[in-house]
């Protein structure tokens, strides 16, 4: 037993624990119930329980349950769609001319969905259709006919759009995508994920298009000890059984020219046969492909690795990252150990020094604005509101970033990080509704159903919009990321019909908790505020977020680069690391501009702490500007995506001002209560 859970790679983990159960619970049996003792009955009990799991069948995570195929079994070629990066919108696998498969998985001219699409591949506009490509398992070919195709002018020129916007194919077999691969100059592996549908030379005012027109794949196999059913016993030996590790592809363009029915420019060779060039008007083009099969060293668990794998400058990259945002905070850390513990505790022993009181003048100092430090700021329904948004994001990010570490949302489970941020946004809507309603009450304020009107929709409402624009543009552009009648119905239903509710449960409970229990009492009348600087403060604390934005920089790079070139981005362990920093950065920013503003007698310190860390989002926003109109890759972008770009990454943005707004503002909302509970006031 021990020896086939060693080698039972790729199996769930319910698997390997009914396993274990079964083992430990066979020694156990064996022992008699007399002698043990009474942990070791609990222990017997606990493993029986979970031995009994094998008899109504173990659960597996989406994506990592191992497909065994026999030699000559068929293998099935799944279009996912088409995407570029001069053209955020993506497009149907079949929106250009393709072979379409057999009959009967047509519905007319329309190819349905082969599986079943959850929420994040519909609204990411991808699809899983069925191609007409006839791979069986460890069988090759050599330049098989997939189909001949006769295009109008309609077709052509439509082709000719897709591919002068730099189009790539994406496909998947057994759950793989098909990569492009490359050496560099360290002979360093990179992998591009899909193939272009065509390329461009521009050669004065003769400019060609080339359709790429014959496709080769290569399948990398990797031959088990062990099969995906068989639990305890090894397979037959006379059955051999392959998986699927990896798939290659490689795009070319032929003008095949027949012989009769025989094709003579084939096999396909580099530099030995001539290209498809497009023409103005109707034409014919004929669709081969090639197949070959690599037996692999990388087992089924660890196929995903190479792909996911990163090189040594991109670690270097990483690790100066996570460097220079330790030294950001180092730096911070200081400051304020410095403001703690020189020139706060100093504070504190002079003005508890009763025989001193004498000697502390009248007119400086932040206990001075003791009776106005906690006056309610003005329009601080709309800063409950932020910060309550800003717990849910904080909240949702936490939550994704462990699972996504669990392996809960790996690239295997397409579409899994978009549904599990939905489904977090709806799940975790009680906590905008609570933390805004604790707070305003708190304050003392008596508008409570305004505020969890404000928690429900403000970004709810905001990034609805962004979204209702983008998907009417894809709905004109005729693009696949058109989200559909009936999922729109589903978005609005669990907005109002949960994420609502919730929030007002939330709103309900928060608002019934008592106010805060200052440890000073505000004065009726507001103490004038003497002029201390000719910069305005908000603008001082505009400034500050630089320091936050700075932290995170460098990932939010790589983030970019990850997403909007359609990559897999998986270094959550990093991303969780530079959030950690990034969250002591926005607590120590805002207790300091807090503390510079008590100690100038300035005690409108609640929009100016939230401002301080918030900020960064601004700055956020205003890199993603610059990063549109500098990345190489969006040279040439189309006017509609420049708008599809900057309206998703405003909605980030405003997330990731409610988020590092409201780290900022709580931890400088504790210490002035800390502070001020320390000092005697008269």
């Amino acid at each position: 037993d021990v020896q086939v859970l060693s080698q039972g790679s790729g199996w769930s983990l319910a698997r390997r624990v009914v396993v274990i159960a079964r083992i430990f619970g066979i020694h156990l049996a064996n022992k008699s119930v007399d002698t043990m003792t009474s942990g070791t009955r609990i222990l017997a009990h606990v493993f029986a329980a979970l031995a009994l799991l094998a008899s109504v069948g173990a659960f597996y995570l989406p994506g990592i349950n191992p497909n065994d195929f026999e030699e000559g079994a068929p293998l099935e070629i799944l279009a996912s769609k088409l995407y570029s990066t001069k053209d955020q919108l993506p497009y149907d696998y079949y929106s250009v001319p393709q072979c379409l498969p057999s009959e009967d998985v047509q519905r007319g001219n329309k190819v349905r969905p082969h599986q079943h699409l959850n929420l994040g591949q519909i609204l990411s506009g991808s699809r899983q259709e069925l191609t007409p490509y006839e791979i069986f398992m460890n069988i090759g070919e050599s330049c098989k006919v997939l189909c001949t195709k006769n295009l109008d002018q309609q077709d052509v020129k439509r082709l000719k759009s897709k591919i002068a916007d730099d189009y790539y194919v994406r496909l998947n077999l057994d759950n793989m995508p098909g990569v492009q691969t490359f050496t560099n100059s360290k002979g360093e592996e990179l992998y591009f994920m899909g193939y272009p549908l065509g390329n461009v030379e521009n050669s004065g005012k003769n400019q060609k298009i080339y359709f790429n027109n014959h496709v080769e794949f290569t399948v990398l196999i990797h031959q088990p000890k062990y099969t995906a059913t068989s639990f305890y016993t090894a397979a037959d030996d006379n059955a051999i059984l392959y998986r699927v590790v990896g798939l290659e592809v490689r795009a070319r363009s032929v003008k095949h020219k027949f012989q009769g029915q025989n094709l003579t420019s084939c096999p396909v060779e580099d530099g030995n046969h001539e290209r498809l060039e497009l023409a103005d008007s109707q034409m014919s083009i004929t669709f081969t492909y090639d197949i070959s099969f690599v037996m692999s060293e990388i087992s089924w668990a660890t196929r995903w690795d190479p792909l996911l794998k990163a090189s040594p400058e991109f670690k270097r990259v990483q690790y100066f990252s996570i460097v220079n945002s330790l030294l950001i905070v180092l730096f911070l850390t200081a400051l304020v150990a410095m403001i703690l513990l020189r020139t706060v505790y100093l504070d504190f022993a002079r003005y508890n020094n009763l025989e001193d009181r004498e000697d502390i003048q009248e007119d400086s100092g932040w206990k001075l604005c003791h009776a106005d430090a906690f006056r309610p700021p003005p329009a601080m329904g709309l800063l409950a509101v932020l910060c309550g948004t800003g717990a849910q994001v904080t909240m949702i990010f936490i939550s994704t970033v462990f699972f996504a570490l669990l392996g809960f949302l790996s690239p295997a489970n397409r579409g899994g990080l978009l549904t599990a941020l939905i489904s977090l946004w709806v799940l975790t809507s009680s906590i905008a509704g609570y933390v805004s309603a604790r707070l305003y009450a708190g304050m003392g304020g008596e508008s409570k159903n305004s505020v969890a009107i404000g928690s429900s929709f403000l970004f709810s409402g905001t990034a609805f919009c962004v979204f209702f624009f983008i998907n009417a543009m894809a709905v004109i552009g005729g693009s696949s990321e058109a989200v559909p009648f009936l999922t729109l119905l589903f978005l609005l239903l669990i907005w109002f019909g949960v994420s609502v509710p919730l929030n007002w449960v939330g709103s309900i409970v928060g608002g019934r908790r008592k106010p805060f229990d200052f440890p000073t009492r505000t004065a009726s009348i507001p103490r004038e505020i003497p002029r201390y600087s000719p910069i305005p403060p908000t603008v001082f604390s505009l400034l500050t977020g630089i320091l936050p934005f700075g932290v995170m920089f460098i990932e939010l790079v790589f983030i970019l680069n990850s997403i909007w070139t359609s990559e897999i981005y998986y270094m959550f362990g990093f991303l969780f690391a530079v959030f950690l920093l990034l969250a002591v950065t926005c607590v120590e920013v805002s207790i300091v501009i807090a503390y510079l503003l008590l100690c100038n007698e300035d005690y409108r310190w609640w929009w100016q702490s939230f401002i301080a860390s918030g900020s960064s989002g601004a700055f956020m926003f205003g890199y993603c500007i610059i990063y549109l109109f500098t990345t190489p890759d969006f040279h040439g972008i189309h006017f509609s995506s420049a708008l599809i770009f900057l309206g998703y990454m405003l909605v980030v943005s405003v997330a990731m001002i409610c988020m590092t707004g409201g780290i900022g503002f709580n931890a400088a909302f504790l210490f002035v209560q800390k502070i001020f509970d320390s000092v005697h006031i008269d």
